[in-house]
């Protein structure tokens, strides 16, 4: 068994549910400590709702080394950090009657191992483990500082993992070059696809007012649905944008509509509407708010609005970390990589904001989230592989 899928059944092991790490992170640094890594573990999040992460900076000394302290001390400064981000929690299970072998055991069946977060993400974060010792092992003085951002809060809110990290570390004038987040971004083959960006995301919760009446009488009330109803209209036409080359348009949708007492002779009082745009780089939240509230005002509605950001769109464009990617994709797989920017949102939105250069990479997405989430095995030592060879060719420049 490689050291890789060692790793990757011992953290499948841990029930590490949003947001309890349930000791993956005690695992990680057990592991990094020994190389030389500074490891601390920054908790955040209220009493019922604890939220683990941890960052762990390779300091250029390794206690194991013949060289001792005299020699750490005269190593040279690396100029540029390399981050391996990534989640230790999991979703729920769902019912666990549907599952073929329990979701925190890891099993094998012809080839492929089950379990949860065998694909999103623990598979990612033992590849990075493991590439990092060998890399470390071949290169014990790195001209590459190097780095780990583990949170138990990604698929959870998202509010006290990785984005208080980043909070910390700009606070502390951290600098960061490059970011790996190990998302299963792989969609038929191992590195058939790369994710160099995200679109943004904003959402808005519409109350849209009126006067609550019999339905017999309907002059003596204001239906709020029939009033919102021309104004849904012209959002659905409306053309945000057009997207560029790596985003496709702007997305504006209708995820929840809510209008009524239940009785079927009564005129609501008002309709509410939860909806979402996800958004490219052409367009920003504040010039989408305005979009979107003038054509409430156009058909005059009487209307509240509640608006959340969930996250800023991000591009990295081809540079040094997209090309250390794609190489070490193709020497390993032999696969030509597909830059995207589709899918929903990571914490890459957050760390993007202190990162200029920022990838997702990972494993096949097929199973992620589902009952008998699973990885191929033979899948493991390649992307260790390929994490590897990213910290190689990064290290040359």
């Amino acid at each position: 068994m490689s050291s890789t899928l060692r790793l990757a059944e011992q953290l499948i092991t841990c029930p590490s549910v949003t947001p309890d790490d349930a000791g993956c992170q005690a695992i990680l640094a057990a592991r990094l400590q020994p190389l030389g890594f500074e490891c601390e573990t920054i908790v955040s999040g209220p009493e019922h709702f604890r939220v683990t992460n941890l960052w762990a900076k390779f300091k250029g000394f390794r206690p194991l080394a013949q060289a001792g302290r005299a020699q750490a001390a005269s190593n040279s400064i690396a100029t540029k950090t390399l981050v391996f981000a990534g989640h230790t929690d999991v979703v729920p299970t769902g019912p666990l009657d549907q599952w073929t072998s329990p979701p925190f055991t890891p099993s094998h069946r012809d080839g492929v191992l089950y379990g949860r977060g065998a694909a999103d993400m623990k598979t990612s974060i033992a590849a990075m483990v493991v590439a990092v010792e060998e890399f470390l092992a071949a290169n014990p003085q790195p001209n590459l500082s190097i780095a780990f951002l583990i949170t138990s809060d990604e698929e959870g809110p998202s509010v006290d993992g990785t984005a208080v990290v980043v909070q910390q570390l700009k606070a502390r004038g951290e600098v960061l070059d490059y970011c790996i987040v190990g998302e299963p971004t792989s969609v038929d083959r191992l590195g058939d696809m790369i994710k160099n960006g995200r679109r943004g995301t904003l959402s808005g919760k519409l109350t849209v007012k009126g006067v609550q009446g019999h339905i017999a009488y309907p002059h003596l009330a204001d239906n709020p649905v029939h009033r919102f109803a021309p104004a849904l209209a012209e959002l659905v036409a409306t053309e945000w944008d057009k997207g560029n080359a790596f985003f496709p348009a702007t997305s504006w949708q209708v995820s929840n509509v809510h209008g009524g007492t239940g009785a079927s002779n009564i005129i609501p009082g008002e309709l509410v509407v939860d909806f979402n745009f996800r958004f490219s780089t052409e367009s920003t939240a504040d010039s989408l708010k305005a979009r979107l509230e003038a054509i409430l005002q156009k058909h005059q509605l009487d209307y509240r609005l509640k608006w959340t950001l969930g996250g800023q769109p991000f591009l990295t464009t081809p540079g040094e970390l997209v090309q250390a990617v794609s190489l070490s994709i193709q020497a390993e797989t032999g696969l030509q990589t597909e830059l995207s920017t589709t899918g929903g949102t990571s914490d890459g939105r957050f760390i993007a904001a202190i990162c200029p250069q920022l990838i997702e990479f990972g494993p096949i997405n097929a199973s992620i989230h589902k009952i008998d989430e699973n990885v191929l095995v033979s899948t493991l030592d390649p992307l260790k592989n390929i994490y590897k060879g990213v910290l190689e060719r990064l290290a040359a420049l």
